[in-house]
């Protein structure tokens, strides 16, 4: 279709649908005083408004569609054989229709299968690849892409396709990962040698051992299989992101913290089950921070006076009392009688504590 796409105020070059002549309105009376209506062939008036589209003068009521006899709507319009017509119009009278999406094409248009398509909608039935820079085959009535046609035809044949070069496999297929390819197409991409199940691939294309090392591309630790996108380190190894995963319960950390423990990475909820400390007050595993004091662990939240529930940390001072802390205030509150007591017994623990130091020194 060769019809040219004008929009006033501008000017038009070339052929197919380009941007072209514009419309100048001006009092020209003394120097068109012998100019002429390229539409009815009249003069124009000494103070009529003048349409100038791409050099050709027009009364204003007479630049119109040349089918419908009305203004072109925003100013655009499309010439086509020396007329011109609104949009509408245009389409309506040349312009093609789409096989696919049925609208009418403007521009380049694809003849295939006894149909017009615009270039997008020209596009393989099985794999839905575009067509129009790619040329296509007619398989059954359908218009496909080389390799589905090949494909396709392999299928009917009771045949292996060559992921290689996409061609039918007439003799023997030698088999890689369930693909098969012809035996001189089963070959390192870098240095040409014969491929062993050793073969790596990468981006489609294989590699012996030695090139696909020298490219530096890191190997999955879980799948052994290389990685081309996002790479986790993690346990001295590097994963995919969807194969780094709990030991337990083998979902993705997404990210997310994970911790260690003999060459194995677990998420917080399972590692805590697993490994985690045991709180000496509420029993649950502990989340988070751990206090470890008289021997015991604790929640932080949980480590706290026996007698008024004040919160403690190290830092505070606190006398042990029936195998819980109690804080300073509270220990200052006891009769006297029990805390001579209590200083009895933690001087009797420290002297049994010390025995065991000296044999430890003596032996």
């Amino acid at each position: 279709m060769t019809g040219r796409k004008r929009k006033w105020g501008e000017t038009g070059t070339g052929s197919g649908a380009a941007p072209a002549a514009a419309l100048r309105w001006s009092n020209m009376s003394d120097a068109l005083a012998n100019a002429v209506c390229q539409r009815c062939q009249a003069r124009f008036a000494p103070a009529e408004r003048i349409v100038n589209s791409n050099g050709e003068l027009y009364h204003e009521h007479c630049f119109v569609c040349a089918q419908c006899f009305r203004p072109f709507p925003e100013g655009l319009f499309y010439e086509f054989e020396g007329r011109k017509y609104c949009e509408h119009d245009f389409q309506m009278l040349f312009a093609p229709c789409c096989g696919s999406c049925g609208e009418f094409i403007i521009g380049r248009v694809i003849k295939a299968m006894n149909t017009n398509w615009h270039p997008g909608c020209f596009r393989c039935e099985l794999c839905d690849v575009e067509l129009a820079d790619l040329g296509f085959v007619k398989n059954a009535g359908r218009h496909l892409c080389r390799p589905c046609h090949n494909r396709e035809k392999a299928k009917g044949l009771g045949k292996y396709i060559c992921q290689r070069c996409h061609l039918v496999i007439d003799e023997q297929p030698l088999m890689f990962r369930s693909d098969a390819y012809h035996p001189d197409h089963f070959n390192c991409t870098h240095c040409g040698k014969e491929l062993t199940a050793e073969a790596r691939e990468l981006k489609g294309e294989l590699y012996c051992l030695p090139c696909h090392d020298k490219m530096g591309v890191p190997i999955c630790g879980a799948c052994r299989r290389p990685i081309e996108g996002r790479v986790v380190n993690a346990l001295g190894k590097q994963w995919h992101v969807e194969h780094f995963v709990c030991a337990k319960c083998e979902k993705p950390f997404l990210g997310h913290r994970h911790y260690e423990k003999k060459g194995l990475a677990y998420c917080e909820t399972h590692y805590n089950q697993l490994f985690g400390d045991v709180c000496y007050n509420c029993s649950h595993v502990i989340e988070g921070d751990v206090v470890s004091a008289l021997n015991k662990a604790w929640c932080v939240s949980c480590f706290s006076c026996s007698t008024c529930n004040s919160k403690l940390t190290l830092k505070n001072k606190f006398v042990e009392f029936d195998m819980k802390p109690v804080c300073k205030r509270c220990y200052e509150k006891f009769p006297l009688e029990l805390k001579k007591r209590l200083k009895k017994l933690s001087e009797l623990t420290s002297r049994k504590a010390q025995p065991k130091a000296a044999d430890l020194n003596s032996a």
